[in-house]
């Protein structure tokens, strides 16, 4: 059995045959060919033992071999399979890579367009801010002048006031060195009208003003209506009620009894005016509370109390003075003929002077 398993099993097989085939030696000979012949049925056996032991070492290398042979297949498999698996997330990876790939063009042209316009936004940052000192004295030096306008035109201490203290916070927000002659003078200037006492003309002027509307109702002094008397009052007869003239006599009596009145004069009476009179005297008495709100504005206070006081002189002679009304009107003209006007507002001319020179300086003023 160990001898059909191999090349040498065979050529041992064909040495014992060869040995069979030879013929008998003598008996002579015999005795002396059995020690050869023995030695070689070992040799024999030892060839058979050889060839089944490298038989063995064949077939059990030849079982190795096909177990390596199909765990290598199978590892094969594997590899295939995990080939596919890798081809499959290799295409993917090329997608998202095209797909990241256009958004990162995307943002490319996005990042471009951003610094395009950075680029922009700064050249124009840098151009309004080669000029913002220029445009911080033309504001500065506007309100300085609006202020020297509402002290010079209109009197108006407290306006005047406000746009110098704008006028200071502007410059409060920049710290700059040539800034510093212009904050003294405004500085200055601000504590002037601060110290200046309490006054508002134009709560003084809208009072006179409605003063003026309120002359045309005020009642003239001899705007009184005679009183009728009944039919049967006292002074004259008491004619017969059957008589038709004396009706008549009756009837005429009562007309002359109201076209003549006979009352008691405690004071001296203005004469008569004509209703043409009556309204010219209204429109000079409107027109010198409209005077007087002038001069107050202007702080005429020599022409603000002749005004007010020759408009009460005329109240007290042409106009009921016993009329509620009228004595209302008196009573504001007193109270705005005794109030005390303001004083010399001063000048802001160290501001306005201050202004101009840093205006010169900077190149807008040539």
């Amino acid at each position: 059995m160990a001898a059909d398993s191999g090349p040498n099993g065979a050529s041992t097989q064909a040495e014992a045959a060869e040995q069979q085939a030879e013929p008998a030696p003598a008996d002579d000979a015999g005795r002396g060919a059995r020690p050869r012949s023995g030695a070689a049925w070992f040799a024999v056996l030892l060839a058979l033992v050889a060839a089944g032991m490298a038989g063995g070492a064949w077939f059990d290398a030849r079982k190795r071999i096909d177990g390596a042979t199909e765990t290598l297949a199978q590892r094969v498999q594997a590899l295939e399979g995990q080939q596919g698996r890798l081809r499959s997330l290799a295409q993917e990876a090329q997608q998202s890579t095209q797909a990241l790939q256009g958004k990162l063009s995307t943002l490319e042209v996005r990042v471009a367009d951003a610094q395009a316009q950075r680029a922009a936004i700064e050249a124009l940052y840098q151009e309004l801010s080669r000029n913002r000192n220029e445009w911080r004295i033309a504001e500065v030096e506007q309100m300085v002048d609006i202020a020297s306008q509402q002290l010079d035109l209109a009197g108006n201490a407290r306006g005047a006031l406000l746009a110098l203290q704008l006028a200071e916070s502007r410059l409060a927000r920049r710290d700059d060195a040539a800034f510093a002659p212009l904050r003294t003078a405004l500085a200055r200037d601000i504590e002037k009208l601060k110290a200046l006492p309490a006054f508002d003309p134009g709560a003084l002027g809208q009072r006179i003003e409605r003063l003026a509307v309120s002359v045309e109702a005020l009642p003239m002094a001899f705007d009184e209506r005679p009183v009728r008397t009944s039919a049967t009052g006292g002074g004259g007869p008491a004619p017969s009620s059957d008589a038709w003239y004396a009706r008549l006599w009756a009837e005429v009596w009562r007309e002359i009894r109201q076209l003549i009145v006979v009352r008691r004069v405690e004071s001296p009476e203005p004469p008569l005016l004509a209703p043409t009179q009556a309204y010219f005297l209204r429109e000079n008495l409107r027109l010198r509370l409209l005077s007087a709100r002038l001069a107050l504005l202007t702080r005429d206070a020599g022409a603000y109390r002749d005004d007010l006081q020759v408009a009460q002189t005329w109240i007290k002679r042409y106009f009921d003075v016993r009329s509620a009304r009228t004595a209302e009107v008196l009573a504001q003209l007193e109270e705005l003929a005794a109030a005390p006007l303001q004083p010399e507002l001063p000048s802001i001319a160290g501001s306005v002077n201050a202004v101009r020179a840093l205006d010169a300086r900077s190149g807008r003023g040539s």
